[in-house]
């Protein structure tokens, strides 16, 4: 069992019969005597994906959750699923569109992925933090432009996503981009 005051940041707890994730926890300590101490946690549904904040008091108990991960690479994706194999056991796992949501854009063939179980059900998936694509199209940097300041311009990649890049990329090259932030990180 977990304690709240025992709560930290990127921590995994039981609370209502679901599994979630701390993203931020700040503790309040009483000023006058007899006072509780208060946990304030921003945290994360890993079922529904939803975000709140919650206060407990310092004495609740969690039960730590029955997740696991599992590392897998990325097949394919169709209109309602997407499809991983997972590493140790080469079965296919399939995740719903709406688990993988906007995730679905940086996601390219054999992309390593590590997904999370919810009682052996996949819940989530982590990205690694950067992935690498490829350019599909993006309009020639022009000699004078950073005159201007404005030193980037707008890319495609191949899955999609729109992002800024420096002038010097050409369609073609490949890029990584940063999967928490969806900015360039630098030439592939």
């Amino acid at each position: 069992m977990i304690e709240a005051i025992e709560i930290k940041r990127k921590m995994y707890f039981e609370f209502e019969n679901a599994p979630y994730h701390c993203l931020e926890v700040a503790v309040s300590k009483p000023t006058a005597r007899g006072g509780q101490t208060l946990v304030r946690v921003k945290m994360r549904n890993l079922l529904t994906r939803a975000v709140f904040d919650k206060t407990f008091k310092a004495g609740e108990k969690f039960r730590e959750p029955d997740l696991d991960t599992i590392a897998a690479s990325y097949l394919y994706g169709d209109d309602d699923s997407h499809h991983f194999m997972d590493q140790q056991t080469f079965d296919t796992v399939t995740l719903d569109a709406a688990v993988v949501g906007d995730d679905r854009q940086l996601l390219v063939n054999d992309v390593m992925v590590q997904i999370q179980r919810y009682n052996g059900k996949p819940i989530g998936l982590q990205l690694p933090p950067h992935v690498e694509l490829t350019v599909t199209s993006t309009e020639p940097g022009v000699r004078g432009d950073t005159a201007s300041g404005g030193v980037t311009k707008l890319a495609t990649l191949e899955t999609g996503l729109e992002i800024r890049v420096p002038l010097f990329i050409a369609e073609g090259e490949k890029v990584k981009v940063h999967t928490e932030t969806r900015e360039f990180a630098g030439r592939a």
